[in-house]
Parts: structure tokens; sequence; C-alpha cells
């Protein structure tokens, strides 16, 4: 599992839902200015879709002005459903969906987890990531991915 102090790893595929747009990339963007990513076991589930990604839709600015250049929210799903869970959840320009359609980046990650008992398959645990040019900075992981605690936005924020 990757650790405060260590790089992310380089040159893996993701797709990036910005202001609805999909569009290719690969997680050396990920290593560029001061990035927050909160991910979530998937796009539409219950606390996912009405805790988790609201709360950073509605702080977004904060983040901002915490000094973070992009807030962006990860899931192992393809990006034809994070981009209509951008849309149904009104996200605007403030966050960047990422697709890590095949558990590629979690896997390298160590943060998979594995969902196959309740029919969700492969997935991403429940986190919050702070970046600074690829290096993690922070990494605080629910204990429970089913809850929102350690890595709601208004906790984040309470510890920047």
């Amino acid at each position: 599992m990757i650790q405060p102090g260590q790089s992310i790893p380089s040159g893996i595929s993701l797709k990036k839902v910005f202001n609805g747009d999909i569009s290719n990339h690969t997680s050396d963007d990920l290593k560029k200015g001061k990035i927050l990513i909160f991910a979530v076991p998937g796009a539409f589930t219950p606390t996912c879709h009405n805790q988790h990604l609201p709360s950073y839709r509605d702080q977004a600015p904060l983040f901002k002005q915490k000094g973070f250049d992009q807030v962006m929210c990860l899931a192992v799903n393809d990006p034809f459903v994070m981009q209509a869970w951008g849309k149904a959840s009104n996200v605007t320009d403030q966050i960047t969906l990422i697709s890590d359609g095949n558990g590629d980046l979690t896997k390298a990650l160590g943060l998979t987890l594995d969902g196959a008992g309740v029919g969700l398959g492969l997935r991403s645990l429940r986190y919050v990531m702070v970046l600074n040019n690829g290096v993690v900075e922070k990494l605080e992981i629910e204990e429970n991915p089913g809850e929102c605690k350690v890595s709601l936005a208004d906790q984040v924020l309470s510890e920047l």
C-alpha cells in the first residue's frame, strides 16, 4: 500500500471527466501541482452519491482557497458512468472525475476493495489523498467503506 512520502506510479491509463467531457490521461497528470483525490467505492452507490461526492462538490471552492490546484474524485467505474454521475450530481468544473475503469491505478496503489461478496467486484477503498507533485503528503482510509468520516470534505478541511 502506498504511504506518505512515496510517489504515485507513472504511466497508468485513466479517463477524466471534466465539465462533462471525457478525455484520455495517465497517472502522470496527477504529478502536476497540489491535488486532492477522494476515492469512492462506486458512482451512484448510496454513501458515495448522497454524502461523499456532495461534500466535495459543495466545498470545492474552499479547497481552491487552501491552495489546491485540483480536486478529483476517483472510482473504479467506466468513464460513461462517471460522466452520468457528474451530470446527475451537478458536478461543475471545480471537480474532475477520474475513471480508473480497470482498477489499474487502484491496484498499483494497493488500495483495492473486494466487493465481490455484494456483487460489486473490484473497487477502490474509500480514502482521501493529498498529492504534491505526485508525492503523497496525506492518506486517510476509511475503516468501513460504507461510511464517510475521515474522508468527508468537512473533516479534511478542518485538518488543513
